[in-house]
């Protein structure tokens, strides 16, 4: 029998610490269609307005083809920067120009490069805890040592953000509006807060926003980067199209301070030269006149329906001794059961009963909680999110 391939290479050590993402690899079981999967926080494909994005690639190839088929700036398409700019200004900023905003090819590249331009082996950087998993990824490539910030039922608390913890910290990422993987949300006095200490602090603030349009329930807040400009507050920015159009459009934004924004675009240059072209144009075209603001009443109508299907039928359907969030807005619900309960264990048997969910412990930098679950709503139909509850339920009660 002929040996398998080996290649004739030596990985590098950061190479040899890559892992598969919990996610991913939980999708892939997913992938058979009999199986009802809460596990991806994948945008539903009900709300891409997939006729309106294929007029704009028609209009951008027929009017200016050959500029939206060349190479293009580093820092992105001039006038879809200048957009980013006024709605960050229309949503508080105050101030924000064109030059302190980078096209990036999805916020998740926005990760790589702030863990690029900022990171160091060792360097501490300061999360929620838990957060967002692909965050955790993506900065782990460059080796930091993670220090949990500690939340509660209202996300991150503040007043954890000490002297002693922030010392020597690179910067704190958040995630104030809807979090991932618990859904929830910062009230106003806590931003407040959480700015004041950072500035007092001298600590950079990450907040990274892809889910901040998709609000159905409550009081819109005004975002970090806003506040962060009333007390002098060093705030980074991250937006992404991929919840408000489509995903595989792979495109968002950072928006900081341009000494940031330079070294940022350097990083970029080396990374894939420049986000392309003809989508930065063709999603310029898209929302240039306003179509965001009449999109989305029907995208978050989507979300409320299905969430408030997943909130009945986990009241329904739970033991009394489990909790779980009630989000205003975004993708998900966060699951904490009785103490003895291993949420990886009961992944197994729910997957045997062909329903599928996140363990919430690939969520965690630092101790995890092992008796937490993420569930996502927003690709299920509502009779799928209650037969696939009704199972969850069985088996939690099974243990409780």
């Amino acid at each position: 029998m002929d040996k398998p391939f080996e290649p004739a290479c030596v990985f590098s050590e950061r190479a040899n610490q890559l892992t598969s993402s919990a996610i991913r690899e939980i999708l892939k079981v997913t992938e058979r269609p009999e199986v009802i999967s809460f596990a991806g926080g994948l945008p539903s494909p009900a709300g891409f307005p997939v006729e309106v994005v294929r007029a704009a690639f028609d209009r951008v190839l027929s009017t200016n083809g050959r500029a939206a088929l060349q190479y293009g700036p580093t820092e992105g398409y001039a006038p879809l920067r200048e957009w980013v700019a006024q709605d960050l200004n229309r949503q508080g900023a105050g101030g924000v120009t064109p030059d302190q905003v980078l096209i990036v090819s999805g916020s998740q590249q926005a990760l790589d490069l702030l863990g690029k331009v900022l990171i160091d082996r060792g360097s501490k950087v300061l999360v929620e805890d838990p957060t967002y998993l692909g965050a955790l990824q993506s900065f782990s490539l460059y080796q930091p040592r993670f220090v949990p910030v500690a939340t509660d039922d209202g996300g991150l608390l503040p007043e954890a953000l000490t002297p002693e913890l922030a010392e020597g910290g690179r910067f704190l990422y958040a995630l104030p509006n809807f979090q991932n993987p618990t859904g929830r949300t910062l009230n106003l006095a806590r931003r407040q807060a959480l700015v004041q200490q950072a500035a007092r602090l001298g600590l950079p603030l990450v907040e990274d926003d892809p889910y901040g349009e998709l609000r159905y329930a409550g009081e819109p807040q005004p975002g970090l980067l806003a506040l962060g400009g009333q007390c002098g507050a060093t705030v980074i920015r991250l937006g992404s199209f991929s919840k408000v159009l489509a995903p595989g459009l792979r495109l968002g934004y950072i928006a900081a301070p341009r000494a940031i924004i330079d070294k940022l675009v350097q990083a970029k240059q080396a990374t894939d030269l420049h986000t392309p072209t003809l989508t930065q144009m063709a999603v310029h075209d898209i929302i240039k006149e306003g179509f965001l603001a009449r999109h989305l009443p029907a995208v978050r109508e989507i979300y409320r329906a299905q969430g408030n299907a997943m909130l009945d039928a986990v009241q329904r359907e739970f033991p009394a001794q489990a909790n779980w969030t009630r989000p205003e807005g975004g993708m998900f619900l966060w699951v904490t059961l009785p103490a003895h309960i291993d949420s990886q264990q009961l992944l197994g048997q729910a997957i045997a009963q062909n329903v599928a969910f996140v363990p919430g412990a690939p969520f965690y930098a630092g101790t995890p909680s092992r008796n937490t679950l993420r569930l996502s709503f927003a690709t299920v139909p509502e009779d799928k999110i209650r037969a696939g509850i009704a199972v969850l339920g069985q088996l939690i009660k099974q243990q409780a």
